[in-house]
């Protein structure tokens, strides 16, 4: 399951970061590392971007950019 599939309010936990290149790194660098804890907290009307909290703060990320977060329950 991806990142992108996630209800709001449900926490998960990062398994893998896909994308390539520059993508990737800059996931990466926002802290969305394997193992990390997140919680869904907002999602746009339209659907798009996704507001999640993580390690203590929030983070805005485009609905494509969460399709390549792969997440487990916890």
């Amino acid at each position: 399951m991806t990142l992108d599939q996630i209800a709001v309010g449900t926490e998960v936990k990062i398994i893998a970061v896909g994308g390539e290149g520059q993508l990737r790194v800059r996931l990466l660098d926002m802290g969305l590392i394997p193992k990390t804890v997140v919680r869904v907290q907002k999602v746009a009307p339209m659907g798009d971007p996704i507001e999640i909290h993580l390690r203590g703060y929030e983070l805005t990320i485009r609905k494509e950019d969460a399709a390549r977060i792969e997440v487990t329950q916890i």
